[in-house]
């Protein structure tokens, strides 16, 4: 054969092969991770899955959940490199990554060991090694003299590379589970979740045909005002039950907003309502993410409660 003859055939295999489909994990899949991360030089523990790991370690381990970890690879979830890794694997596959420090908690930055007045410190934070929080920033106190106090504001890893060691346990597929897990990940908390397809009605804008007749004929048309109309649409709806440990996570109640655009666009529902039960009776107080509780009226409604016999019913006993 010749030279330009397997030129040709190599042309070829090459081609088939980037046309052939991607094998393993990509972004956007959503997998069960189990995995130990330690500290490369001091082999300290980082972060992990296994429970038996961090009772060794001599950690609470009643504070917490413990088993793999759902996570939706492309999304930072996960450290960058260790996600590189996972790509194209399959469920069982195993890996060992060590993520370099200024990939992982930074580089240690001498800049950020500053010193402030210790009046913005709490009386009972002011030892060496407290956590303390000043003007918006986490930082460690290391030093009180006088009335200056000197605090390290470098995450307490930082200039630390990370040895990542990991199994791929399974692969999600399930949305309520997905949804169990994302939501677990975001709030450290479980939760109920359901899914629904419901018809709704919604206000859509009419166009107006005696506007359009004006323009196309050039001539000039007063702004009208606009108009709609109601129709019934059918929406995909992840429901959440409402707990009291929900109402009071931190990360829920600083960042609803963008859990909600997050499972939303990651889940692929058309809206979320968290859905509280009250007294126990069945009677759900449903609020869309992002809109509050709803509209009271048609609660009311929905509960056979008659809203002006209420209010007359009040007047009259405060006369």
């Amino acid at each position: 054969m010749s030279n330009d003859s397997e030129a040709e055939v190599e042309d070829v295999e090459d081609d088939a092969a980037d046309e052939e489909p991607e094998s393993g994990f990509q972004s956007g899949d959503v997998i069960k991770l189990a995995y130990t991360a330690r500290t490369v030089d001091e082999g300290s523990l980082v972060d992990t899955t296994d429970e038996d790991v961090a009772d060794e370690e001599g950690i609470d381990t009643d504070q917490q959940e413990w088993g793999p970890r759902t996570i939706v690879l492309g999304e930072g979830h996960i450290f960058p490199d260790v996600e590189q890794d996972i790509f194209g694997k399959e469920v069982g596959d195993e890996g060992s990554v060590t993520v370099s420090a200024e990939d992982a908690f930074g580089e240690y930055d001498e800049s950020q060991v500053r010193t402030v007045s210790k009046d913005k410190i709490e009386e009972d934070d002011r030892y060496p090694g407290a956590q303390v929080q000043i003007d918006g920033e986490q930082g460690r106190l290391e030093t009180i003299i006088g009335g200056r106090a000197r605090v390290d504001f470098n995450h307490p890893l930082a200039g630390e590379a990370v040895e990542y060691e990991y199994e791929i346990v399974s692969e999600v597929t399930d949305r309520e589970e997905k949804a169990q897990g994302i939501l677990s990940l975001m709030l450290d908390m479980e939760l109920d979740v359901w899914f629904e397809q419901e018809t709704v009605e919604e206000e859509q804008l009419v166009e107006s045909e005696a506007s359009d007749d004006a323009s196309n004929e050039g001539g000039e048309s007063a702004e009208a005002e606009p108009e709609y109309e109601t129709v019934e649409v059918e929406q995909d709806t992840l429901y959440i039950e409402a707990t009291p440990q929900l109402s009071m996570n931190q990360q829920w109640m600083m960042g609803k907003q963008q859990i909600a655009q997050q499972l939303t666009q990651l889940l692929g529902v058309d809206r979320i309502i968290v859905q509280e039960e009250i007294g126990g009776g069945g009677m759900g107080m449903p609020g869309m993410m992002g809109g509050g509780l709803g509209d009271i009226e048609e609660q009311l409604e929905d509960a056979d409660v008659d809203a002006e016999e209420i209010a007359e019913e009040l007047e009259n006993a405060g006369e």
